[in-house]
């Protein structure tokens, strides 16, 4: 330092101050009076930056400070029973039901996107295979989308044959008949079909179940209503993606029934069960006891037909109410035709679906 005097240290330059203070408080009370009053105030101030620091420290993390409002709406789809769910959705006693996981979100937009031309969009409930889907959904389209446990966890989209697609297929027929037993009628879609025209013309008369035949052998236009005779294998191959039931003891049975095949017929490395075969036993084996109906095959085509017949597809041209894809695998694929035959909505008409900004995940 420049001059003689010893220098003080910052961390001491407070009491160094207050020290000097003391020393000129005999000659100059008032001062010191003064002096005094601006150290307790400055001591008080530090004290009163430490206890708000503190405070702040004991607060929870950001992300539940300001989650808070987040979590308690997700308690609450959480929480929304089934039988709460469609009492608000169901209109005149019937209500559009698909069952999704995360990976179909893309899906269930295109599907939306078709369903929102005919007006019918608000009558569709989304039964949700695990929680990602519900927040998602719930996020975009408040209460229209519910978990019904038990919740199976989330995965990669599975491949059809696979077992997990078995544990998620085979939940449908539970699904459908708890809502049939709360008296609600219901149109079941999977999500990788289109609409085309409203369906619900089609659906005339009282039967219990209508349904629609997944061959892509070309029908005469006036073809039979009654239930196809057994195939190859013994039994008919209707597609259980697209069914019409009412809540009547006929259609029940058939659901008991279809829960019954798949316990018996459980999936496993050599036999990679579907949903699909244990649905056509038990309508088979219940056939006289049930009234069904088969749908027009040119109203609702197999992918196998509408897709891969040129000239069927032509003939029968305005007629499509509504089209499935499949016989056909993976979701690139899937989305390509789509592409291909301009039925991927998600892009070319945007204010038909509520969940417009979910894209197909990258691998």
């Amino acid at each position: 330092m420049g001059s003689g005097a010893p220098a003080v240290c910052a961390k001491h330059a407070p009491c160094s101050s207050f020290l000097s203070t003391l020393r000129h408080s005999s000659q100059r009370p008032i001062s010191f009076f003064f002096r005094l009053s601006g150290l307790a105030l400055w001591l008080s101030s530090i004290l009163g930056v430490c206890l708000l620091l503190l405070s702040f420290l004991a607060l929870p993390r950001s992300s539940e400070l300001f989650g808070g409002p987040v979590r308690v709406e997700k308690r609450r789809w959480e929480s929304l029973t089934l039988q709460e769910a469609v009492g608000s959705i169901a209109r005149n006693g019937t209500v559009i039901v698909c069952v999704v996981s995360q990976p179909y979100l893309p899906f269930l937009s295109n599907w939306l996107g078709s369903v929102g031309k005919y007006e019918r969009r608000e009558q569709v409930l989304v039964i949700a295979e695990d929680y990602g889907t519900l927040y998602a959904v719930n996020e975009k389209w408040p209460g229209h989308a519910v978990i019904v446990p038990p919740v199976l966890p989330l995965g990669p989209a599975h491949r059809f044959g696979s077992q997990g697609f078995f544990n998620f297929t085979s939940r449908r027929p539970r699904h459908l008949l708890q809502l049939l037993r709360l008296g609600y009628s219901v149109l079941y879609n999977d999500v990788d079909m289109v609409w085309l025209k409203d369906p619900f013309p089609f659906f005339k008369g009282n039967y219990d179940i209508y349904l629609t035949d997944d061959m892509v052998d070309v029908k005469p236009h006036n073809h039979s209503h009654e239930l196809p005779a057994p195939g190859k294998k013994g039994r008919t191959y209707i597609c259980s993606c697209m069914l019409f039931l009412r809540p009547t003891p006929g259609a029940k049975l058939i659901l008991r029934k279809w829960i019954e095949e798949l316990q018996a017929q459980p999936w496993s490395p050599k036999a990679r069960a579907n949903d699909q075969p244990a649905f056509n036993w038990a309508l088979n084996k219940s056939a006289s006891q049930v009234n069904s109906y088969l749908l027009p095959q040119y109203a609702f085509p197999s992918g196998g037909l509408y897709f891969k017949n040129e000239t069927w597809r032509e003939e029968t041209k305005g007629k499509h109410a509504i089209v499935h894809n499949n016989y056909i695998t993976g979701f690139e694929k899937k989305i390509k035709r789509f592409h291909e035959h301009n039925l991927w909505f998600v892009d070319d008409h945007p204010f038909s679906s509520p969940l417009l900004d979910f894209r197909l995940r990258e691998k």
